[in-house]
């Protein structure tokens, strides 16, 4: 899914800004332990993912967002303009660096490019930001200097938080959107999310029956966070992750779950790096799930695709037609296998060559591929012989299919000229199993060839007389 650019729309900058001052107040809302600080900072996140899709030229909306947000909530004008310099410098540099350095929109897809973003936020862009966001306060705003380190401290980790789980969660949501969505998928992820919400509130929110609502429960969100990895993907692990970190926040500053403590700083920091290191550790578990299935998949189609045409090959066609077989004598319906073979391939090899004989297998494959219909499967059963499993499907279907191949053929401009003899079997008339329907199939297309000297002609059980 390509991005937008409203860098170039009035109405998109509008929209980003209106995205980054609504984050920043959640920040600032979900709980700040007192004066400018915050808990978290999702705008951080926010920013650099709409910098990396949307393009450079937002920085305005981002810049004027996060002054605003601070403007309203402190009312230290000086101060927050600093801030909003830092904030803008720190997605700037981000957008710049994952661009360059981990693949820019795709830096979620493995796992390198997911540490090479970990350590462009935790070492080169939250440092930019909490420097300034620490100067602000203590330089225009005349705040005691002991307190330098304690605000750079926590306005880095509420920027590294705010990065590892917001961007993951705005990017993959952006980039990767489907519009259909099964139906057996959509409840399987509203249950995950559901239980692992239940689970968060246990844990972070005081829901623990008990009362002390301070146990060390937090491991027991891990099996959650692996469903979600194995059976959501990357979106939903990055839709978990947020679930999750936003709970734990929100529970911990109002003084529930594991990481209080008697000093809120203590809780804050023990807070901020358990979602940092499980938002780090879900984008990267996802990551390497969802790497593994596709390598799955690639394997799969390598060894059930023609390399040379693209259809099916053997493999792939015994499997549809032992699958065809059993749907059959559930539903009681018929299918038919038309058997292909292509007329005069070693001629045309011997006058043209074997690049021409090639790329004439490959056009019949197209006339095959073109001729079928979604349900169809087209392969190509070995050196100029072609099948196609018609389910559903009756002998006149399948003489219907044949003769369109043939006119698609007929019709193609491209030279040599070609032509395809075949037959047609029907199950379970002709043969109870894939090979004896594949070998009936191929007698009645030898017959077919021998009976009009290698000129195609449509050739069924009815047309050839009864089989010996």
């Amino acid at each position: 899914m390509t991005t937008g650019r409203p860098s170039r729309n009035p109405a998109g900058l509008a929209a980003v800004f209106a995205v980054h001052f609504a984050l920043g107040q959640v920040g600032l809302a979900i709980g700040a332990f007192g004066g400018m600080l915050a808990t978290v900072w999702p705008s951080s996140g926010f920013a650099l993912a709409a910098l990396v899709l949307f393009g450079y030229r937002v920085w305005p909306a981002i810049f004027a967002g996060a002054a605003l947000a601070y403007i309203t909530a402190t009312g230290l004008v000086s101060s927050s303009l600093t801030f909003a310099i830092g904030h803008t410098l720190e997605a700037l540099l981000g957008a710049v660096l994952v661009n360059r350095f981990a693949r820019g929109p795709q830096v979620f897809e493995h796992a390198t490019t997911i540490f090479r973003f970990v350590a462009i936020a935790a070492f080169v862009t939250t440092p930019v930001s909490a420097t300034l966001g620490a100067l602000a306060p203590s330089v225009i705003e005349s705040t005691d200097w002991t307190q330098f380190s304690y605000l750079w401290m926590n306005w880095w980790l509420a920027s590294l938080t705010g990065i590892l789980v917001v961007t993951p969660f705005t990017m993959l949501w952006m980039t990767s959107l489907r519009l259909r969505v099964q139906w057996l998928e959509l409840a399987e992820s509203t249950l995950i999310l559901s239980v692992l919400a239940v689970v968060c509130l246990v844990v972070f929110a005081g829901f623990f029956p008990a009362d002390v609502h301070t146990y060390p429960l937090e491991f027991t969100c891990v099996p959650f966070l692996l469903w979600a990895a194995f059976r959501l993907g990357r979106r939903g692990m990055s839709s978990a992750i947020l679930l999750l970190s936003g709970i734990a926040i929100w529970g911990t500053v109002r003084g529930f779950g594991p990481f209080v403590r008697d000093s809120q700083n203590e809780a804050l920091v023990l807070v901020q790096a358990y979602t940092s290191v499980m938002a780090v550790t879900g984008a990267v578990l996802a990551a390497v799930v969802g790497g593994h299935k596709q390598a799955e998949r690639q394997l799969h189609a390598l060894a059930t695709t023609d390399s040379l045409t693209g259809l099916a090959n053997h493999r792939r066609l015994i499997e549809v037609l032992r699958a065809e077989v059993a749907r059959s004598n559930r539903t009681g319906r018929p299918f038919v296998v038309v058997f292909l073979d292509m007329d005069g391939l070693k001629r045309i090899n011997d006058e043209y060559g074997h690049l021409v004989g090639s790329r004439a297998l490959a056009r019949v494959a197209e006339a095959l591929r073109t001729s079928c219909r979604t349900m169809d499967t087209p392969a190509r059963y070995g050196g100029d012989e072609f099948a196609i499993v018609l389910p559903e499907t009756t002998e006149p279907g399948g003489n219907v299919v044949l003769d369109r191949v043939s006119s698609r053929l007929a019709a193609d401009p491209d030279s040599p000229r070609l032509s395809v003899s075949g037959g047609v079997a029907v199950y379970p008339r002709d043969g109870e199993s894939p090979t004896l329907l594949l070998r009936a199939a191929d007698r009645l297309l030898y017959q077919a060839k021998v009976a009009t000297g290698e000129t195609r002609q449509t050739a069924s059980a009815q047309a050839s007389g009864r089989r010996a």
